[in-house]
């Protein structure tokens, strides 16, 4: 069935523009799916990032860990010099946090593979 209230020239106008708009949307849903990707490189990246700090990491790790640990057994040292009852549980948690240090420095190192 013919319009008859439209010219031939519009009717070929109002095609020709749904098809440009039907071909620009396909373009866009297509070019969608090549930026999609699945993250491996941005994995990838960020591991190298925390493999390029680790180190620097531990060492702060450890400085932290020497002036706390030095402040523990001054610590212990005058409860102990005092003759206070408690000592050895002082004693024991200090060298215990001392452990805790190097095993989670060393946990984290295999864990990065480092």
């Amino acid at each position: 069935m013919k319009n008859q209230f439209i010219s031939p020239k519009k009717q070929a106008f109002a095609k020709f523009l749904l098809l440009s708009l039907t071909l620009c949307v396909y373009n866009m849903l297509t070019s969608l799916s090549l930026f999609a990707q699945d993250g491996n490189a941005g994995i990838s990246e960020a591991t190298n990032k925390v493999k390029g700090y680790f180190d620097t990491g531990c060492d702060l790790m450890y400085a932290i860990g020497a002036v706390v640990g030095i402040i523990g057994a001054i610590k212990v040292f005058n409860k102990w010099n005092a003759g206070e009852p408690d000592t050895n549980k002082v004693a024991a948690a200090w060298f215990g946090s001392c452990i805790f240090l190097v095993v989670v420095a060393t946990v984290l190192k295999s864990f990065f593979g480092i």
